[in-house]
């Protein structure tokens, strides 16, 4: 692949860089990262990965924009209220950057339909808001040996990990067995969310995928980042594996998608 003159300039203050450079940039044009959830989470993250001129964009969402989603979901406008969530961010980030693909697909994920979308795409980002998709999404990336870089936000704390139990780091079951009880923790709406905290969790999402495809920097496969907005403050703590694991564990009991993910919502 050669790139344009208009390229190289979009382009240059990534080229420039020792560790990223030409060949790393070809990389980056050659990846596919699906983004699920078109929210508050995936917004900033689909934006800065279209700009690092990731090639193909996968956006998945059910939901159509809402005015309470514009605190937070900066790939949406007034203008787009009522529009499907992936419609709405396939003309922002292709106004961001024609240059990229943006597959869609407007529908929320399920047991049924995700194995179905995964194989087309080298990393997914987890941008979903609540406890039952986050698991199914973790088992079937599992399943796909799918590099999963899971975000999470609940009022004014966000946590993120990258998950690659394929390459022997631990899984998201590693860290948190099971979903809990549903009602068991207040929802985003119940108990809100900052809307700028959105942003910090989905723009170092970004920059894990980035860091995947590249190759390069430290991974947060087998650690925790937690960020508390109100002190500022961001701490990263051991993730082991779980040799009781469920799933990734020598003695696994989750063969198979299941087929029923308790609901629950938030972090």
């Amino acid at each position: 692949m050669e790139f344009t003159d208009s390229q190289i300039q979009r382009y240059s203050r990534h080229i420039i860089l020792s560790e990223v450079g030409g060949k790393g940039q070809k990389k980056l044009s050659q990846a596919k990262v699906l983004v699920i959830g078109a929210g508050g989470l995936g917004s900033p993250a689909a934006l800065y990965l279209a700009a690092a001129g990731i090639g193909t964009i996968g956006l998945v969402d059910g939901d159509v924009v809402d005015l309470s989603n514009l605190q937070r979901q900066i790939l949406h406008s007034t203008a787009t209220i009522g529009v499907p969530k992936v419609e709405s961010g396939r003309r922002t980030l292709s106004a961001l950057n024609p240059d990229i693909a943006v597959k869609t697909y407007q529908e929320h994920v399920t047991a049924e339909n995700i194995m179905g979308i995964l194989p087309d795409y080298d990393i997914i980002l987890d941008g979903s808001d609540n406890f039952s998709t986050r698991f199914m999404i973790n088992d079937a990336c599992f399943f796909a040996k799918k590099t999963l870089v899971s975000g999470s936000i609940f009022r004014f704390e966000g946590q993120l990990t990258t998950i690659k139990p394929h390459q022997g780091y631990p899984c998201y079951r590693c860290l948190y067995p099971e979903p809990p009880p549903a009602g068991m923790v207040p929802s985003c709406q119940e108990a809100g969310v900052l809307g700028v905290l959105a942003g910090t969790i989905g723009v170092l999402q970004a920059s894990e995928a980035v860091k995947e495809v590249l190759g390069i920097g430290e991974t947060l496969a087998d650690k925790l980042l937690i960020y508390d907005a109100l002190d500022m403050k961001f701490r990263k703590v051991s993730r082991p594996k779980d040799p009781a694991c469920r799933l990734c564990g020598p003695h696994p009991t989750i063969t198979s998608l299941l087929q029923d993910y308790a609901v629950s919502c938030s972090m």
